[in-house]
């Protein structure tokens, strides 16, 4: 082998050395460089000028050296181009505010190298609200733990800057913390315009720093994520008041269509029912002949509202017009129904509310009882169905509730319970 074909065989394999412990450089990329270095070296010692060589092979190095890095660094921007493309798509589809949030913390977490946890808490009148999470594990929307007044959180909030933590188990701000918390973890605000709108931390199982391409990321997803958070929020406060009753505050006729239809859905994916349970109060008109309506109002505001405090969570109590309310009962047959509603009779009796005056008038309620899938497969057909047994009820015995028997079959009257 000549001399130069020696040199130039030292030369690539010289090359292929430094780009073999190169990791950043992806597999499939390799044998291009080296196609090209192969050119490069070839083109450099075709020179006539063997002086020249060096400096032209160093120059040529040079060269594949500084068009790398610029490969590389245009890969990492394009990189971040398209993560932020997938930011904005998925940020913006939605303008339900959970929705948005889980989308955060999803992207949050492709966002970083051994990505641990990702969570957001929303900001609002000096205080800290769990708003969405998600662990590498896949477990989404439950804290490790809520913020505390001295720690990560609440201190990004206090700061307006985003806060590093290489190391948590030695770090001030996690002195309190249980024993056993290791990794990094980095807070961000998410601030819309001159407003701190919530706080997203992603914590890493590995102690040091974050990347300059890592936090450029996660502050392009904590700027995105603010408008997202705050559209989001301000679709659902208008959306809360047209759903809401002015009187009551309960929600109205239209969130309770909006809720059986939801509650059917729920059904239909768990095989399982729910119940619609249709209300009038008695005496009412009594109220406002006496009171006017301004007092009628305030008891309609009181009453409704203490049932409300009295249900569970997952059932939905609405105004359904005038003196009427509707109850939505999830996951409750015909016997569920029938103790519910008994509670609310119990209820009844207990309530007492301030008449001016000497005057007291005693209010009762009389229901209809209607049962999803048994006597409805429709919205519309199952309200008709519980407001048909009201009508019932009221016609036989005021202070009674009876249960639709079917959809086209007769009202049955079940047992009555006095409220006397």
């Amino acid at each position: 082998m000549k001399v130069e074909d020696q040199s130039r065989a030292g030369l690539f394999l010289r090359a292929w050395e430094i780009i073999e412990k190169d990791n950043t450089i992806p597999l499939e990329e390799r044998e291009s460089i080296l196609k090209l270095i192969k050119v490069l070296i070839e083109a450099a010692e075709s020179s006539p000028y063997p002086r020249e060589k060096n400096n032209q092979v160093k120059t040529f190095t040079q060269e594949i050296i500084s068009k790398h890095s610029l490969m590389t660094l245009v890969k990492q921007q394009i990189d971040e181009l398209d993560a932020l493309k997938s930011l904005s798509l998925n940020l913006t589809s939605s303008l339900d505010l959970q929705t948005v949030l889980d989308a955060v913390v999803t992207e949050a977490m492709r966002l970083v190298r051994n990505a641990r946890a990702a969570h957001i808490f929303l900001y609002s009148h000096n205080k800290l609200e769990f708003g969405s999470s998600l662990t590498a594990e896949g477990v989404r929307n439950k804290p490790l733990a809520m913020p505390r007044t001295d720690g990560l959180t609440y201190s990004v909030v206090r700061s307006g800057e985003q806060i590093i933590v290489e190391d948590i188990a030695s770090h001030p701000l996690y002195k309190k913390i249980p024993y056993g918390w290791s990794g990094s973890i980095v807070g961000f605000p998410l601030k819309f315009k001159d407003s701190i709108v919530g706080v997203i931390n992603l914590s890493r199982s590995t102690m040091g720093g974050f990347s300059d391409a890592e936090l450029r990321l996660i502050g392009l997803l904590a700027d995105q994520a603010a408008v997202a958070i705050y559209n989001a929020s301000l679709h659902k406060q208008i959306t809360d008041l047209a759903n809401t009753d002015s009187v009551t505050g309960l929600p109205n006729r239209r969130a309770l269509d909006e809720r059986i239809q939801d509650e059917m859905r729920y059904a239909k994916q768990m095989n399982s029912t729910f119940s619609v349970v249709m209300m009038d109060l008695d005496g009412f008109k009594g109220v406002n002949d006496v009171y006017g309506h301004v007092v009628g109002d305030e008891v309609l505001h009181s009453l409704f509202n203490y049932l409300a405090e009295n249900m569970r969570n997952t059932d939905f109590l609405a105004r359904y017009g005038g003196d009427e309310l509707t109850l939505v009962i999830r996951d409750a047959g015909l016997e569920a129904a029938e103790a519910v509603t008994l509670k609310i009779f119990e209820l009844m009796k207990e309530y007492k509310f301030p008449f001016p005056g000497t005057t007291q008038i005693q209010l009762g309620i009389s229901a209809g009882l209607a049962v999803y899938p048994i006597h409805s497969r429709t919205a519309g057909d199952l309200l008709r169905a519980a407001d048909m047994a009201l009508y019932q009820a009221k016609k036989h015995k005021r202070g009674s509730f009876i249960v639709a028997n079917g959809a086209t079959g007769p009202l049955n009257p079940l047992t009555l319970p006095s409220q006397d």
